[in-house]
């Protein structure tokens, strides 16, 4: 047996090029060329172009009806997708009133009964058309496609929100159709201001971004910021918003995220009336919100459809489990490490008692604990859902107390590593739950090294951390710091009629939302 010496397997790992022989190139430059023709006058000429691009009979659910238009005595021929297009529509309202015509000079736009319909003149703006849901008609002898609008991508119905519950205020939420989920903004701010703009995103999907904001709000150059970001994109298909928002965020490896993500057409309408800019895309069922700003992963939609004193009485809440999440399992084994006389000698010999037959140090103790604890989250999670709380409940509790009665860990541990998973909770958006967690780990590490003052240190780094970030130009702790003018909604929310002014870190074209009476 021959042997290939070493060398060029490290060569091979260093350059990795695929094998021209084993891995052929295929250009497309041929079906580029194909779709930049234009509509010939012959239609049977249109047809096999349509017919090499689509390849068909190859492709199932790609039809062509082949007819003649009475009255005007033309050979034509409708093309579209049956799995994405309304075939009752095309029969009823295209095929039908063509077939039956019987006037020689009635126009193309006043036989056909459908409310979009557009003449183009190249291949690529049919293919683009076809692909979108819509049907073309070639009539012989005419240079001028049709495209007309019969798009029915199939998709949930209104739902409930599942990440973002509220006990008073709407119970809808956005489902994978972008036009459903505009129609539910719209049906929020019936205001002519409104600008819904289309971009495509990907060279080979075609996806769609729509990109809304109000005019007479949002800023100009924060909305071109966006849409240079968007326009820079360089790739073959970005199929749901969380991978767009990946591309255009200022810092994709900063453990805080930039972009605030929605599935609520409420709370979409309160940030747009505010001077924010949403995005929204086919296949996703949510918004991203942005800029974003620390306070406004804080929030939740409910704080404001409670009275004053109950959603500020949540918001405390909120903010207190923060920092049971964050500090919690750090500050008990820094106390039970280094800092022991500041626990009162009563509780400081109960804690002794029962880590007396425990083999494991605090801090291998709490962080076994904690890893457990994510492994059961993340189980929960992603097993059926009828599994699911059974399986919180077994690991919770079978586990714990096991692991109790096993002298493995001490029963304190359990109480406070479970008060920090469950205070973890209370933070719906999913992206700034993350961030809390992995926080929570570099916290009890630099306690279990360094004790309070680790701690300390890892604070204030991690404040000059959040100072220096910026969600599109917008810096991320603002309004608190740098101070903007604003109706302070941070910590706090006013009541909702001295509620008067708009961000000022978002520089909005009108920033008093209510004259002071």
């Amino acid at each position: 047996m021959k042997k290939i010496p070493l060398q060029k397997y490290i060569d091979k790992f260093k350059n990795p090029k695929l094998d021209p022989k084993t891995y052929p190139e295929e250009s497309a430059t041929k079906d580029i060329k194909i779709k930049e023709q234009k509509v010939d006058l012959d239609l049977q000429k249109n047809i096999s172009t349509l017919e090499k691009v689509y390849s068909i009979p190859d492709n199932n659910d790609v039809k062509i009806h082949k007819f003649t238009i009475s009255g005007l005595n033309k050979k034509a021929a409708l093309f579209f997708i049956s799995t994405i297009a309304d075939v009752d529509i095309i029969n009823t309202h295209i095929l039908e009133p063509l077939l039956k015509n019987e006037e020689p000079l009635k126009e193309m736009q006043n036989l056909i009964e459908v409310q979009s319909f557009t003449k183009v003149q190249q291949i690529k703006d049919i293919v683009n058309g076809v692909n979108q849901g819509n049907t073309i008609l070639l009539i012989d002898g005419e240079q001028d496609a049709f495209i007309i609008g019969t798009s029915n991508f199939k998709s949930r119905s209104v739902e409930k929100a599942e990440s973002e519950v509220v006990l008073k205020g709407p119970k809808e939420a956005f489902n994978e159709s972008a036009e459903t989920n505009i129609s539910l903004i719209r049906k929020k701010i019936r205001n002519e201001n409104l600008i819904v703009e289309h971009s495509t995103i990907s060279k080979r999907s075609h996806n769609e971004l729509f990109i809304l904001y109000i005019k007479d709000l949002a800023n100009d150059k924060m909305i071109q910021n966006v849409k240079e970001r968007v326009s820079a994109l360089d790739v073959d298909a970005i199929q749901n918003l969380t991978l767009l928002e990946q591309y255009i965020e200022e810092r994709p490896k900063s453990i805080f995220p930039s972009i605030l993500h929605t599935e609520r057409p409420d709370r979409v309408s309160s940030f747009l009336e505010d001077g924010y800019i949403a995005l929204l895309m086919n296949n996703a069922p949510a918004a991203l919100i942005l800029p974003a700003t620390f306070w406004s992963f804080i929030h939740n939609p409910e704080d404001h459809y409670l009275r004053f004193i109950y959603g500020n009485f949540i918001r405390i809440l909120r903010v207190f489990s923060l920092f049971i999440t964050v500090f919690a399992s750090a500050i008990y084994v820094s106390i039970t490490n280094y800092h022991s006389e500041m626990v009162p000698t009563d509780l400081l010999l109960a804690i002794s008692a029962t880590r007396e037959k425990v083999p494991f140090p605090s801090l291998i103790e709490i962080l076994m604990m904690e890893i457990a604890f994510e492994l059961i989250r993340e189980a929960g999670l992603r097993v059926p859902n009828p599994i699911g709380p059974t399986i919180g409940i077994v690991g919770a509790l079978i586990l714990g107390q096991a692991a109790v009665q096993a002298n493995v860990v001490s029963p304190i541990v359990v109480i406070v590593v479970a008060l920090g998973g469950l205070c973890s909770f209370t933070l719906s958006d999913v992206s700034m739950n993350f961030a809390i967690r992995i926080i929570r780990f570099g916290f009890i590490l630099a306690a279990g090294f360094f004790g309070i003052y680790g701690m300390t240190s890892l604070f204030i780094i991690g404040l000059f951390y959040m100072v220096s970030l910026k969600s599109f130009g917008v810096p991320f702790l603002s309004p608190m710091s740098p101070k903007y003018i604003s109706s302070d909604d941070t910590i706090f929310r006013k009541m909702t009629k001295n509620e008067k002014l708009r961000p000022g870190f978002l520089k909005p074209k009108d920033v008093i939302k209510k004259v002071e009476e």
